[in-house]
């Protein structure tokens, strides 16, 4: 007697992927260093929800002047990278151009930003270039697939012999042009945010205000503050409009003194010597050709430090993955027309924006005011963050869905009616963002968690610039592959079929 045919359906690979996460994530949590240490968590709890309830805007000095550095930053980084990420999306077919953008945008603009310190000091360039290089190689791979998947019919009908640059304008652009805008004005707002975080290592920012107001307990400034910061990001679409910008540009250059430090010596021997590998400083490149003058300082950084660092970022990035999975599946409804009435939706929205608004950085370290150092921390903030941002996504894909009128209600509506339905696109949003989890978490090692942003902060605090290097490249390597492994689980799962939601 035969046994029965098996069928491998999209189903099937959709539970056994979420199946291998889940496993994966518990076998992870054997792995972390998941603690609560705070011995009187209430009592700080209730500072904080003391200070968020009576917000004191006047006791911040130089709040204007925070707010204005934070808008410049993001205004002039993300301008320069949307013109440079443009004419990189044109050149994307080509694999060099590909990879150069893939490195470029796997480096955090915190760890730009550390590098860029030594040159330029805590100045304007050390801010813009930190957040125009990596946004440069999102822009460019973003608007390189909104180009492809635009409709391509214009194009096909332009009249033989017509010109490239009228073709490109008049057949291409249109159609994708929407898509386009869209997304930079998302850009846009997570460049205030990355110019918030930016504030953690001095640059004068709202992050660094805020950064100084947690650590001091001076909660009432900090609530401030994040209601100043939610503010701006929940209003970005009121006072960002096209013809504002050239404007905005303007005041941005006014506003930011291009007056820092740097001279051709400094870029001399930061190139020529800080990053040269200790052992070949001296001995010059012919050392390579001897491995054992290199070898044993490779090996110790490899061993103490990359590898120990490599784990723990992966650890906790499986478990803020999966956590925010499963924190979407929770909160979509919150926004859905499926299952809110209008009231109960504009309740669900504020809360995601709110949510979704606060930086990991600057989440990660108000919670571990109240947990202590751990894991922990990093896991909720990436967690909350991530998933009010898949959550506020799925909401709105859940509400193109079509329910015959005598469909089932409650919890019956929501697992027998959309989740099936919502479930791909849950997975394409998750695996999209995995790529975005793994960045963060590299950089909240510099809270004091042992991920390989804790290594790299603490060489560049002990002038080790060659191994802050070797270590930012090799966080550009892990999330290189990260990026690839989740192109190809999309491609296996055949969940791209409408990722333009995805990138925001």
């Amino acid at each position: 007697m035969t046994a029965p045919a098996r069928f491998d359906t999209t189903a099937g690979r959709y539970r056994r992927l979420s199946l291998g996460l889940a496993l994966t994530a518990l076998l992870a949590l054997t792995l972390a260093d998941i603690d609560w240490v705070n011995s009187s968590p209430w009592f700080e709890l209730g500072r904080i929800g003391w200070g968020m309830l009576t917000p004191d805007f006047f006791g911040v000095e130089s709040l204007a002047s925070a707010v204005a550095n934070t808008l410049a930053f993001a205004l002039l980084g993300v301008a320069v990278a949307n013109v440079t990420g443009f004419i990189f999306a044109l050149l994307f077919r080509w694999r060099l151009v590909q990879l150069f953008c893939a490195l470029i945008r796997a480096v955090h603009e915190l760890f730009w930003a550390l590098l860029f310190l030594q040159l330029f000091g805590l100045g304007t360039l050390t801010g813009l270039l930190a957040i125009a290089i990596p946004y440069t190689g999102i822009f460019a791979r973003v608007y390189a697939e909104i180009l492809e998947e635009a409709d391509q019919r214009p194009a096909e009908l332009v009249p033989v012999g017509s010109g490239w640059l009228s073709t490109f304008a008049y057949a291409r652009i249109p159609p994708a042009f929407a898509h386009l805008k869209n997304y930079a004005l998302y850009r846009l707002e997570c460049g205030i945010r990355s110019s918030a975080v930016l504030g953690f290592i001095g640059l004068p920012t709202l992050g660094f205000h805020l950064e100084t107001s947690f650590s001091q307990g001076l909660y009432s400034q900090a609530a401030a503050l994040l209601y100043l910061f939610f503010a701006l990001i929940a209003s970005i679409r009121l006072w960002v409009r096209p013809w504002l910008i050239p404007l905005y540009l303007a005041m941005a250059l006014y506003w930011l003194p291009f007056d820092g430090y740097w001279s051709v010596a400094t870029l001399q021997q930061f190139l020529g010597y800080d990053i040269v590998p200790a052992p070949l400083r001296d001995a010059g490149v012919q050392a390579l050709a001897e491995p054992r003058l290199w070898w044993p300082w490779l090996q110790n950084l490899l061993l103490q430090q990359a590898l120990p660092g490599i784990v723990n970022t992966l650890v906790l990035s499986i478990i803020a993955m999966v956590a925010c999975g499963i924190l979407t599946l929770l909160l979509f409804p919150l926004v859905s027309t499926l299952f809110m009435p209008r009231q109960g939706r504009s309740t669900g929205h504020l809360l995601l924006v709110v949510l979704r608004s606060i930086p990991e950085l600057i989440l990660a370290f108000i919670i571990l005011l109240v947990t202590g150092p751990s894991m922990l921390p990093a896991i909720i903030a990436l967690a909350l963050h991530n998933g009010a941002i898949i959550a506020h996504l799925i909401g709105r894909y859940s509400d193109a869905l079509l329910l015959r009128d005598d469909a089932s209600r409650g919890i019956n509506r929501y697992l027998f009616e959309v989740l099936p339905r919502i479930y791909p696109q849950f997975l394409a949003f998750l695996l999209y963002r995995w790529e975005v989890i793994m960045r963060e978490t590299a950089i909240l090692g510099i809270l004091g968690i042992h991920t390989l942003g804790f290594f790299i902060d603490s060489a560049f605090e002990e002038l080790r610039f060659d191994r802050a290097l070797l270590l930012i490249l090799m966080t550009a390597l892990v999330n290189m592959a990260l990026d690839q492994l989740a192109r190809a689980l999309r491609r296996r799962l055949q969940l791209d079929a409408n990722p333009q939601q995805a990138r925001y």
